[in-house]
Order: C-alpha cells, then structure tokens, then sequence
C-alpha cells in the first residue's frame, strides 16, 4: 500500500473516531421527518420529556391534532420509555398505537398528528448531519447569532409561556448608531467586521445561558431573556452597551466610531404576542435614538 493510501485512511479513520466522540456528547433525540419542521431536532434530558401544544411542554409542537400534553418520553439510565398522556388522538409508533408505555428503539417513528418524529438514541451519529442543517438554517451566516426566523419562533413560543406560568420575560433590542455612515466613511467590509466584532464581543461577555441572541436584520440585534423582569434587563442591556462602548474596534489599523441605542421592554398586560413585546422595545429603541443615542431605554407605555 502506497504512503499516501495510508495517511487518506488514517484520515477517514481520525475523522470517524471524531465523529463517533462528538455523537456521544449528544442527548438522545426526536428528528422530525417531513412538514415544516422537517430537520428539526428536539433533545431528550434525562427524566421525563413532555410533548404537545402547551407551550408549557418540553417540546411544545402547535399543530393540529396533537393535544395540550400528548405523550412523554423518560430517559433512565439510556433507556428512553414513551408513555401516552391520555391524547384525543393517540400516539403511534411504527404505525401501531400504544397502549401501554413502550420502550423506543433506534429509528423507531412516532406520529402524532400530522407530526412524524424519528428517534435517535444518545451516541447515533446520524444526528449530526441534522445538527448541522439545523444550524445552517437557524443561524445568521456573517455573525452566527441566531437569525430572524429562529427568533421570531422563540419570541411567539416564550410569550405563549409567560401567558401561562405568569413568569417574567424581556426582549432587549440594540440598534447600531449611525451605522451607514461608518459603512460610507470606511467600507463595507468595515461594516461587516464590526457586526461580527460586536456579536463575538456580546456572545462571549454578556450573553447568559438561556437567552436568545439573534440578529434581526442588517445592524439591529436581540437579545430575549426568559425569567428576567424589566429591571433585570435594563441592567444586562446597559452592561451590554457600555461593553460596546468601550470596545476598541479596529479595522485596517483605524479605530472606528461604535455605540449602540437600546430598548428594553417586558412582558405584562397589554402584551398578546410576541410581536406586541418587539414593538415596545422598538419603540424604546427610538427613545434612546431620540435622546441622543448611546443610551438605554425601556418602554413606559
């Protein structure tokens, strides 16, 4: 065998061997297969997963003949065990309908609905593929924050929740100041640096575990923070603007001029979805805007 058969299979063995170590970091899985949620990967924690259309679900899937609190799956120990939660409809796997609690197998399909859901055990490398076209998907490609898309489904979904469970919610919106200016004075690959600068800078230094990061569209961002009051978030969005603030961004050796205006609003009475709560923080995104930028603002009403 020729050195250079060699090293291609030492490659393709390295590359399985890293394939096979990042699948087993990976939860066990529900894939949906078919439909708009076509790809999407929901994870299964250990304990039990519920799954219907309360948004108080650990998968909530809004859909049309699938109840509040459809079915559950517990995951002990590896083994993942599915159990029906008295549904209208009922819960099938393998085109079979269950009765009693069934224990799931590696590619067994589970429709609910007009939902079909493939189940993936921890360790299947399968996923990975999915994992990769979800984030394609879901992911904004210059600053890898979420995209509109994903947002605009976590907003509705969050504010659904709040509806429910009372509990508090905030939406923080940052609109770059004078942004076409600095895209007119120095480029726009400028432009593009300091988005990507400003992302990785907000990512890596303020953004918690749980909050929803996206960029919205052209220099606007948000950040949507789950259990957080106002009072909370206007300290987490004026911790955020001053690391702007004081960031040196540097591009081809000339610092560039870069603040922020944000807008801070929550969830309370008057709020009936999720584009209710983006339409307060926007219009506390003026007030910043209006009052001479570079400033926090949260919505009065």
């Amino acid at each position: 065998m020729s050195d250079d058969a060699t090293l291609v299979i030492t490659d393709i063995k390295a590359a399985l061997a890293a394939s096979d170590k990042e699948a087993e970091s990976k939860p066990a899985c529900l894939l949906v297969v078919g439909g708009e949620l076509n790809g999407t990967i929901f994870d299964l924690l250990d304990g039990d997963n519920s799954v219907g259309r309360s948004p108080e679900c650990q998968i909530p899937l809004d859909f049309q003949g699938i109840s509040r609190k459809h079915f559950s799956v517990n995951v002990n120990a590896g083994v993942a065990t599915l159990s029906d939660l008295g549904s209208s409809n009922g819960t099938f796997i393998n085109n079979e309908k269950t009765a009693a609690a069934a224990t799931l197998k590696k590619g067994d399909m589970i429709k609910i609905g007009s939902i079909a859901l493939k189940y993936l055990p921890q360790g299947d490398t399968e996923r990975l593929t999915y994992d990769k076209l979800q984030e394609d998907a879901n992911t904004d490609g210059l600053t890898k924050c979420y995209n509109k898309m994903y947002f605009n489904n976590k907003l509705d979904l969050e504010v659904k929740k709040s509806k429910i469970t009372g509990q508090p919610l905030s939406l923080i919106i940052f609109d770059l100041d004078h942004f076409k200016h600095l895209n007119d004075n120095y480029g726009h690959d400028a432009g593009d640096y300091v988005l990507k600068e400003k992302a990785e800078l907000l990512r890596d230094n303020g953004i918690r575990k749980g909050d929803v990061f996206a960029r919205y569209g052209g220099e606007e961002f948000v950040v949507l923070l789950p259990n957080t009051n106002l009072k909370q978030a206007f300290e987490i969005a004026e911790r955020l603007r001053k690391l702007v603030e004081t960031h040196d961004f540097v591009y081809d050796g000339k610092k560039l001029p870069v603040a922020a205006s944000i807008g801070v609003a929550d969830y309370r009475q008057g709020v009936n979805t999720g584009t209710d709560l983006f339409k307060r923080a926007d219009s506390a995104v003026y007030k910043s805007k209006e009052g001479g930028r570079n400033q926090v603002n949260f919505y009065k009403g």
